[in-house]
């Protein structure tokens, strides 16, 4: 049953023409799907709004050949082939009684147009802001004549389509943020100058929208209200006028920050709600509803927020990602059933890489069309096997759990006091706690279910692994860090390394050995951890300097939006920073190192070595079982797998997705060589 403390988020709300069934909204956000899949995308959607969402909305939506993003697959409104595509979304959601909203997107100087070969356009001929080697066209009148025809075309097909809210999307760096912005408009016809004229463009589009399909579709505007990191103040408060002047002209407005990773930051430095400081002012000056993000995952949150008058509606992405079913679950009072949002952004790295977005907590994202995997239900056991899994850490526990749900009788053995492997011990590490959530909503599931039986520091040995007589043993016993250097920059462990040196890993500082003077931090993994192992042993007051192979530090954290913060955060705890230089040697007094690209030398005394470089699956139980199976003609089990890192060390997500999969496909009957659906 409902807390009646949160029935006011089950409140309808109007939006111009149409009403949404509750005050739960997902806002736009990439897939990694776009055009390029469209049966994935509406299935996706379709789930959201199944889970309770009373508002489901695309991805940004291109609406014509000069605004392609690939290799970042948007979706499009191109012409009237793809109003079939985004029907098969909108047909999805207005199934479970929620409304379809799309996002109409001119990209300007933030698309190359690399698959079309268009000719970007912009307020001016601006260098692209992705860093490719072309510029936009300035547009002239002509050129904006078009644009809002191209913006009114799409309008009307979405309308065709069936959507129920249509945006004007006007932030993030694209074409109508350049216009908004005296930064960068600095025209001197009737679209520049005055704060006025450099909105004239936005107004136009807002009422040719409400024009076109405004007798039954919503018009929401996504706009920024500032407070970006480093905003020059009369930007922000121009944008809050802006704001002010063109308050009551749209039906909703979608409040953001420009920045990503501050509107959608790492929990690392990011957390929730933290947009309010920003946008608490908006519902002040519009009577229009109001929707805005914000990482919410609590309950209390959400209704404070909506009581304080701050929002109308509680915006989300990430969220609806790690649990499609939030609304659902807050309705139906089950709340401990929630699968909380961590924040590490691996969604996000869907879109960056331009692939389908995949979760740390809900690994049945993306799959729910090409696998036809469901977030809450999965097939009932197809035996009455029971399954052994080694190993509590993501792996272990999510098999465990999607096993138990399953109904087959499972043991859980973990060689530890404590549950969550790598999760529990990273959670130590600076600003990583939210990362507990992977353990705790697993533990809380596997502790209800009667089925399931836990053994702690429980060490299994092969004989011992053996006598608990299960049908099915799954393995899971993670990896280790390696500390002899071997990574991507060394193909073979490092001959140059003192026996007797400080030589620390990840797992020693994760386990509470820290140097106790001068350190050098080797990073060859270029992920999160460099740069928190680097914080971790910095806040001991000990002096550190974080090599890397690559140019910038933690280069893979530009696909989680958090790299630019990484390498800040580290510079202004104080910490040295050597981009672009390979680890040569230690001798126990001096790291030496080299120049990437010189090959120059240098030396940096150091008591101690830290290694951020490759792990070592703990595959050793795994393997000795294999040789007991293949030894004998009979063994008293039908089958060995090892998942997760103990397979192929790699992100959490990763590990939890591979104790998924691997509870989904016990006793099915699946094709090895066509694993998945494809589009």
């Amino acid at each position: 049953m409902r807390d009646k403390r949160y029935d006011l988020l089950f409140e309808p709300v109007e939006i111009g023409p149409v009403t949404a069934k509750n005050r739960f909204y997902q806002v736009p956000h990439c897939t990694g799907m776009g055009r390029l899949r469209p049966r994935m995308l509406a299935a996706l959607r379709g789930m959201k709004a199944e889970g309770g969402w009373g508002v489901v909305c695309t991805e940004w939506c291109s609406i014509h050949p000069t605004s392609d993003d690939l290799p970042h697959p948007n979706a499009s409104l191109w012409n009237d082939d793809d109003i079939r595509d985004h029907a098969l979304m909108t047909e999805a959601v207005h199934r479970h009684d929620a409304l379809a909203g799309v996002e109409l997107w001119i990209s300007g100087a933030r698309a190359a147009n690399l698959y079309t070969r268009e000719v970007s356009l912009d307020v001016a001929s601006t260098p692209n802001l992705q860093g490719h080697p072309y510029q936009s066209r300035a547009v002239d009148k002509s050129d904006i004549r078009e644009l809002r025809r191209w913006h009114r075309n799409a309008a009307l097909r979405a309308k065709e389509a069936d959507f129920d809210v249509v945006y004007v999307y006007a932030t993030h760096g694209y074409l109508l943020s350049h216009f908004l912005s005296a930064d960068t408009n600095t025209r001197s016809d009737e679209y520049g100058g005055s704060m006025e004229n450099r909105a004239r463009l936005l107004r136009e589009l807002i009422e040719d929208t409400k024009d076109a399909v405004g007798d039954r579709c919503a018009v929401a505007v996504r706009y920024s209200v500032g407070g970006d990191d480093g905003e020059d103040p009369s930007l922000t408060s121009e944008r809050r006028d802006r704001l002010e002047m063109l308050a009551e002209l749209p039906d909703l407005w979608d409040i953001n920050i420009n920045n990503y990773y501050q509107e959608m930051g790492v929990s690392r430095f990011i957390k929730e709600g933290s947009l309010e400081e920003h946008m608490s002012f908006v519902k002040s000056v519009t009577t229009k509803p109001v929707v805005t993000v914000g990482r919410f995952t609590s309950p209390d949150t959400m209704a404070s927020q909506v009581k304080r008058g701050v929002v109308d509606f509680i915006g989300a992405a990430r969220p609806s990602i790690a649990d499609p079913f939030l609304p659902k679950k807050i309705e139906e009072g089950r709340l401990e059933e929630i699968r909380e949002c961590i924040g590490c952004n691996i969604c996000y790295t869907g879109d960056s890489l331009g692939v389908p977005i995949r979760c740390t907590q809900n690994p049945a994202i993306g799959e729910e069309w090409r696998r036809g995997w469901h977030p809450e239900t999965i097939a009932k056991k197809g035996s009455e096997s029971s399954v052994l899994v080694v190993g509590a850490g993501p792996a272990g526990l999510e098999a465990t759990r999607a096993l138990g749900q399953r109904g087959y009788r499972v043991t859980l053995a973990e060689a530890t006091r404590e549950l969550g492997g790598r999760v529990t011990r990273e959670s130590t590490l600076p600003g990583l706690g939210e990362w507990l959530r992977v353990r705790d909503y697993r533990v809380q599931q596997i502790d209800a279910m009667s089925n399931v039986e836990v053994f702690r520091e429980s060490d299994l040995s092969v004989d011992e692994v053996l006598a608990v007589e299960a049908d099915h043993i799954v393995i899971s016993t993670g990896a280790t860090w390696r500390a002899d250097g071997f990574g991507r920059n060394h193909p073979q462990p490092l001959t140059t390394l003192s026996p007797s040196a400080q030589i620390l890993t990840p797992d020693d500082v994760m386990a509470g050995r820290l140097p106790d003077g001068p350190t050098v931090v080797f990073d060859d993994d270029s992920f999160y951890m460099g740069g928190v192992i680097a914080e971790r042993v910095c806040r001991e007051n000990v002096p550190v300097t974080l090599v890397t192979p690559e140019n910038v530090v933690s280069d893979w954290c530009e696909h989680t939006s958090e790299q630019y913060q990484v390498q800040k955060h580290l510079l202004e705890l104080g910490v040295r920073i050597e981009t672009a230089h390979s680890l040569l040697a230690y001798d126990g007094r001096e790291v030496t190192i080299c120049c990437t690209h010189t090959g120059r030398q240098q030396s940096i005394e150091a008591n101690a070595l830290i290694m951020v470089t490759a792990r070592s699956p703990r595959d050793e139980l795994y393997q000795s079982l294999k040789q007991r199976m293949e030894g004998e003609a009979q063994t008293p089990f039908r089958s060995l797998r090892r998942i997760g890192d103990c397979e192929a060390p790699a992100i959490i997500a990763a590990a939890v997705y591979a104790g998924h999969r691997y509870a989904r496909e016990l006793d099915s009957e699946r094709d090895p060589d066509v694993p998945l659906r494809l589009e």
